[in-house]
Formats: structure tokens, C-alpha cells, sequence
């Protein structure tokens, strides 16, 4: 049986691990860890899934909770994929914020998820990544 809770006080180095054995790691600086303390300590909606004492997934968001939530991150360990954790994780980062739209950017081995749990695709996000310049 899955548990689910909310919050963010979690050990650094099993997040870190989630991150890597659901292969969002590949995209995230887990190799520096003050980053992604910083990442998980800002983050001020953070929703965990837990099979026994094992953290086995995570959606870490920054919200309003009154007009928009950006899912930063949603990772679900591989071995537990495809049961339905990552959909979960979401409707409770949903229920957290209800008034809120999700708004996310999909890693490339997710774009075709999100459609088919109900997203739907934007056409106007622009990006402006560290140390561009506006002009």
C-alpha cells in the first residue's frame, strides 16, 4: 500500500536517489547537492509517495495556491511506474491548490504522459535560461 503526505522535510540523499532511479536525474544537478537542497527546501508544495519507509516518488511545485502551481518536478522511482504513483502525486498537488492551474514543461520522456492523463498543451511558454540575457 502506497502512503502519501505532503511537506518537505525529507533526507537530501533519498531524494537524490528518487531523482536518479526515475531518470529525471539525468536533467537535475544531483551532483550538487546545494543545489538541490535549494531546490527541495524553496519548493513550498511538495507532495511524497511512500511504499513502507521507502520514498518512492515525488512532485515538487512552487504555488500561489490561488492562480497557478508550477509542477517543477514529478518523479516516480521506474520499478513503481506505471501504477498510477505519478497520477496520484498530481491530484493531490491539485487537491493542495484547487483554485490553481498546473502549469509544467514535460521532459522529453514524458511529453506523450501528459496528454493522456488530462493535460492539455500549451502553445505560448517561453523559457529564459540562467545567465541569458534579456535584450
Amino acid at each position: 500500500m502506497i502512503d502519501y503526505r505532503a511537506g518537505d522535510d525529507l533526507d537530501l540523499d533519498e531524494v537524490i536517489d528518487v531523482y536518479v532511479d526515475s531518470t529525471l536525474g539525468k536533467r537535475r544537478p544531483v551532483d550538487d547537492r546545494a543545489r538541490m537542497d535549494g531546490m527541495l527546501r524553496c519548493a513550498n508544495l511538495v507532495v511524497t509517495a511512500w511504499d513502507a519507509d521507502r520514498l518512492i516518488g515525488l512532485a515538487r511545485s512552487v504555488s500561489d495556491f490561488h492562480y497557478a502551481t508550477y509542477l517543477s518536478d514529478l518523479a516516480v522511482r521506474l520499478s513503481y511506474q506505471k501504477r498510477g504513483i505519478g497520477i496520484e502525486l498530481i491530484r493531490r498537488t491539485q487537491q493542495a491548490a484547487p483554485q490553481a492551474t498546473i502549469i509544467l514543461l514535460a521532459a522529453p520522456a514524458a511529453v506523450e504522459y501528459y496528454p493522456r492523463i488530462g493535460f492539455t498543451q500549451h502553445q505560448s511558454a517561453w523559457i529564459l535560461r540562467p545567465g541569458e540575457a534579456l535584450r
